[in-house]
């Protein structure tokens, strides 16, 4: 059990390694920070037929540098948000706790969200639900990591957790992928997805 202070990025669909951090110490996710491109802020990986896919939450200005995530608005122009829970269900249908899951995880698709940190902390809300996790802590200033802390949140690749195999849905002709998004895990898992959370173990 880590003892620090555990530092996260407000993530889209967050990966099995960010729900890690949770069951392993005192999480706060920082909506103060500097959005970053290309980065889990807004981009979730999931398991297809075809290989890993990114899905890619559209925001306003995403090359104006130095924008606190707080301040990030979506954009409905591309209409992602039902290219996205297509792609989800085309991956998931066939997996063993998809039909359990998805009307919980639909309306999010939904609904028009103003901001991207807005619609990623209802997401996180509802799948610490579904995990029986209690919701991290917000800070809305950025928040300075100490020596102490376990700082998640850097440009370059962060510290994973080791997270036990499990069979994914197209086991058959895919090989396996590590630190999926969560929803990988769910679908796959069910109930015992939060067991397979509490057993992993820091890369680092």
């Amino acid at each position: 059990m880590l003892n620090s202070r555990i530092l996260l990025p407000a993530a889209y669909l967050p990966s099995i390694s960010w729900f890690c951090a949770l069951v392993k110490g005192t999480c706060v996710v920082d909506l103060g920070e500097h959005f970053i491109k290309r980065s889990e802020r807004n981009r979730a990986r999931i398991m297809t037929s075809d290989g890993v896919m990114e899905l890619t939450a559209q925001v306003v200005r995403a090359n104006r540098p130095r924008q606190p995530m707080s301040s990030m608005r979506l954009d409905y122009s591309k209409r992602w948000q039902k290219q996205h829970w297509g792609a989800l269900v085309a991956a998931y249908k066939a997996s063993p706790y998809f039909d359990y899951y998805a009307p919980r995880l639909e309306r999010f698709y939904q609904h028009e969200y103003e901001s991207l940190s807005e619609f990623n902390l209802a997401l996180i809300s509802e799948l610490c639900a579904m995990l029986g996790l209690s919701v991290p802590e917000v800070s809305y200033s950025y928040l300075t990591a100490t020596p102490d802390d376990l700082d998640l949140r850097p440009k370059t690749k962060s510290p994973t957790f080791l997270v036990e195999p499990y069979i994914q849905v197209f086991a058959d002709r895919q090989p396996y992928v590590a630190n999926l998004s969560i929803v990988d895990l769910l679908f796959n898992e069910g109930p015992a997805a939060s067991a397979v959370l509490k057993r992993c173990q820091p890369e680092w």
